[in-house]
């Protein structure tokens, strides 16, 4: 695994310096890392990216080359440098697993450590954070849309750098997509690789049929044909039956067709009579050509006859909301007798004011199953399941209500403590069907594609009542919010 210490805004190393110049560097800190707004139009984004954080903490330290090179900027000195040869990470860090639908200002990660240690993180754990949840979020959506059927990432082409073409398609698994273009990433995390032909393919041989016929000799229990090189109906889909019909004479049977263009609803409802007609009813119809949520819902309503969909661009790029927007933010500092200080952020622009404290984030179940609410509290809160709950709205606090018959679940999991790993990660395949789980418990208002019903998120009247009297001060006025449990 790469070492990617190095991988820092260079204000952390500024910071890190003035910690230990001003002989704090041993102090404790806890930051909380979250996103501020809904993104890919959705009311929760999905985790992804855990294990390649791991993996950066677990290798952090820098090495001989690291210290020569900071040392040229001249802007250290040496017994900083040496501090930095001997950087080993030593604190806790608990964070939501992978595939589990989060909501705006959530925790997805506490980090608890020497505040030099938990500043110089930072950049990296964004990087890996803000990534991965965007695409796994984006392919969550996408899933969504396609209603059941076959979703195939396909974005490596366009995807903005190797790594993004790596793990967005890891993301994508995260998020519900069945297999990948990319075949590293599916050798790195064991996943499907699909694919089949180009259009150039097609164009090297003397004629479309003798491509096809080609292509089905090399793979006669596998042959998808990609039909629009020429005429998809008037060329494509008649050589492709003929060519099935050779098939099923050797004993064989095909797989089906891609349509990559054109109108891909009237063409699959085209292509499937005359495939049914053919007598080929089980040969499949793939789609893609710039697909997204919004293009394969539409498709859907049309009545699309499409069975698979391949989804490049527009989901390895994020392309309608390129950046998650995730935040890294001071929240308390633990003093030499254990106390825990809260602190707090305060902005002109009230969405910018953080939550103090050292949080935990409690998901609470119905009868039935399905999620009801957040509560976001501070983490020596205790919930009593056998007692009833209330919550309230944090803005409008007027708007509350009381829970009975329900249990609650802790989303944050630890880590690493003290700086030791105590987390086996999961393979793929386990955090993909976690996160089919976890959205299957949340009822469908808040996963549709258009105006998605907006989830409750609240705070407990513990930290309401922090954040109001950090936030006033002295001016502080006494807020009434029902009691969390009586």
């Amino acid at each position: 695994m790469r070492n990617l210490t190095m991988m820092t805004d260079f204000y952390e190393l500024t910071m890190m310096y003035g910690y230990f110049k001003e002989k704090v560097d041993n102090r404790r800190a806890v930051f909380d890392l979250f996103y501020r707004k809904p993104c890919c139009g959705s009311v929760y984004a999905v985790v992804a990216g855990l294990e390649q954080v791991i993996d950066y903490i677990a290798n952090l330290g820098f090495d001989e080359e690291d210290i020569s090179y900071l040392r040229s900027l001249n802007c250290f000195d040496e017994d900083f440098l040496k501090y930095l040869s001997e950087l080993k990470f030593e604190g806790d860090v608990y964070a939501m697993p992978e595939g589990t639908p989060v909501f705006p200002n959530e925790p997805i990660l506490r980090i608890e450590a020497p505040i030099m240690q938990a500043q110089l993180v930072e950049t990296a754990l964004l990087n890996i954070i803000n990534h991965q949840t965007l695409i796994a979020t984006k392919a969550s959506r996408v899933v969504e849309a396609a209603q059941g059927d076959l979703v195939m990432e396909f974005g490596l082409r366009r995807a903005q750098g190797p790594d993004a073409g790596i793990y967005g398609a890891r993301a994508a698994i995260i998020g519900g997509c069945k297999a990948t273009s990319n075949v590293l990433t599916g050798q790195m995390f064991n996943v499907p690789v699909k694919g089949t032909h180009a259009h150039s393919w097609v164009m090297s041989f003397p004629s479309e049929i003798d491509a096809f016929r080609a292509y089905a000799r090399v793979y006669p229990d596998d042959c998808l044909l990609l039909v629009d090189t020429y005429d998809t109906l008037k060329s494509g889909v008649p050589n492709a039956i003929t060519v099935f019909k050779e098939l099923r004479q050797a004993g064989h049977e095909p797989k089906g067709i891609r349509l990559d263009s054109g109108d891909l609803a009237y063409m699959s409802i085209e292509t499937r009579k005359m495939m049914d007609e053919a007598g080929f009813p089980n040969a499949t119809i793939t789609a893609s050509s710039d697909l997204d949520e919004n293009v394969i819902w539409s498709l859907k309503m049309q009545g699309a006859k499409i069975d698979a969909w391949g989804v490049g661009t527009r989901l390895i790029t994020s392309a309608d909301n390129p950046a998650l927007g995730g935040v890294y933010k001071l929240s308390a500092e633990v003093m030499e007798d254990g106390k825990c200080v809260p602190k707090i952020k305060i902005s002109e622009n009230p969405e910018k004011v953080t939550l103090p404290g050292r949080k935990k984030v409690v998901r609470i179940y119905d009868s039935m199953g399905m999620a009801v609410a957040d509560l976001i509290c501070l983490d020596d809160e205790v919930i009593d399941p056998k007692k009833p709950l209330t919550i309230f709205d944090p803005v409008n606090t007027w708007k509350s209500m009381t829970i009975t018959d329900y249990t609650v679940r802790e989303l944050l999991c630890p880590i690493f403590i003290n700086g030791e790993l105590v987390y086996k990660s999961p393979s793929l395949s386990e955090i993909q069907k976690n996160c089919e789980k976890e959205l299957s418990t949340f009822w469908t208002q808040y996963r549709r594609m258009l105006n998605p019903h907006l989830y409750k998120v609240d705070l407990s009247a513990k930290l309401y009542r922090l954040r109001e009297q950090m936030l006033r001060g002295d001016k502080a006025v006494e807020t009434k919010v029902p009691e969390l449990q009586a």
